[in-house]
């Protein structure tokens, strides 16, 4: 009698029909041409200032490569409140903080923590690619929100209205934004915050561009009186501290949420990394001088960014935050990715297809300025060819 060699599908089925990212899935195309100008990844191009480059390196000389407490090292929980308090008038205890591998691991144990089978979760988008994800594998279900261009990509009264039912958990704020760069002000989050406590609802706060607001100092729902107790705060060291290799993050928030959090956290990671966390501590008492020289370049460049491709026909929505401009590309009769992955063969230009960030994304390009002046020149003549070639 023939063997039966087959077998039963090795994979989840949640997970098999789980979409890759659409950020990854289009630079892996890329990174296999030569001479490719990148505006696409959202990294810094900066170096980590040296700083906190020699803290990590004067860790690792004293032996410190042990674990940390799963809840991270006090004096680094302690320093997050101390700039929390100066920077966002947001006020924690060491016992509200929680150190993770990123502000990705945040977003995850915090859906994980919060949400049972069939709780809804509203998402603002076009948005990070990387909630709808996380929420599906925590049993939740993300009810996606289309934001929209005439509304400068803020979430208003009328749109989070609409999204609420009886089985809506947690709103997501996924401000400042990326891709389009859009945040909300003071008086917008207050009425946001009505809406989240008539309806008894928490907040997952992404505030992880909360450094690069150049409209005034970055506003935290979670400083909203009443909010505190109904939000996670998400950051990190990624973006404000050019610290993206180092994987490095946190959370904040009422103290019996983040203790269940780092039970997940527990049994996920054991501990962030060691070496990042003493360079995290010398970055956030010492950094806020290079936070600022980089914001002060990104904004130049944000400027010039803007006009250059309204000067092109792109209108452009003028970003508030993060470093990210969305222009819009509906006039040209191509897809978001149609356009992307054309302009990459045809100029070594690699851009973001809007679409890889939602639905509501599509007719839109993500262009990355963490990059020079210089880069974006050169990227500009090279998209102005193009352009004119599908004109």
């Amino acid at each position: 009698k023939a063997v039966d060699y087959s077998m039963r599908n090795p994979l989840s089925k949640m997970v098999a029909e789980m979409e890759p990212s659409g950020i990854r899935r289009f630079f892996d195309v890329a990174s296999t041409m030569d001479n490719v100008i990148s505006l696409g990844v959202g990294e810094p191009d900066f170096d980590t200032p040296w700083h906190i480059r020699e803290e990590g390196i004067y860790s690792l000389e004293k032996g410190r490569t042990f674990y940390t407490s799963n809840a991270g090292l006090l004096p680094l929980r302690k320093e997050v409140c101390t700039y929390l308090k100066r920077r966002f008038a947001l006020s924690y205890d060491s016992d509200e903080v929680i150190i993770t591998v990123g502000g990705s691991e945040a977003i995850d144990i915090a859906f994980r923590t919060m949400l049972d089978p069939g709780d809804e979760v509203i998402v603002p988008e076009p948005s990070f690619v990387s909630y709808v994800p996380c929420i599906t594998m925590a049993g939740g279900v993300p009810v996606r929100l289309a934001l929209e261009e005439k509304d400068e990509f803020k979430l208003t009264k009328q749109k989070l209205l609409s999204a609420i039912t009886d089985k809506t958990k947690m709103v997501v704020l996924p401000f400042p934004n990326n891709p389009t760069g859009a945040l909300l002000t003071h008086e917008e989050l207050q009425i946001v915050a009505d809406v989240i406590k008539e309806h008894d609802l928490f907040v997952l706060s992404d505030e992880i561009y909360s450094e690069l607001s150049y409209q005034g100092d970055h506003v935290s729902i979670a400083a909203i009186p009443g909010m505190k107790e109904r939000s996670v705060v998400i950051n990190g060291f990624s973006k404000s501290y050019a610290m993206t290799g180092w994987r490095l993050g946190y959370a904040v928030g009422p103290k019996e949420i983040i203790k269940q959090m780092i039970k997940v956290h527990q049994y996920l990671i054991m501990s962030a990394p060691t070496t990042s966390q003493y360079a995290a501590i010398e970055a956030l008492r010492n950094g806020d001088e290079d936070v600022a020289k980089m914001r002060e370049s990104y904004d130049e460049r944000r400027r010039f960014l803007v006009k250059e491709l309204r000067e092109m026909g792109m209108p452009c929505f003028e970003p508030m935050g993060a470093f990210y401009v969305f222009p819009n590309i509906s006039r040209f009769g191509m897809t978001s990715e149609e356009f992307a992955k054309t302009l990459l063969e045809k100029e070594h230009v690699a851009v973001v297809p809007g679409s890889a960030f939602g639905t509501c994304g599509e007719g839109f390009l993500r262009i990355s300025y963490a990059y020079s002046i210089e880069d974006l020149k050169k990227a500009l003549v090279k998209i102005q060819n193009f352009i004119d070639t599908i004109s």
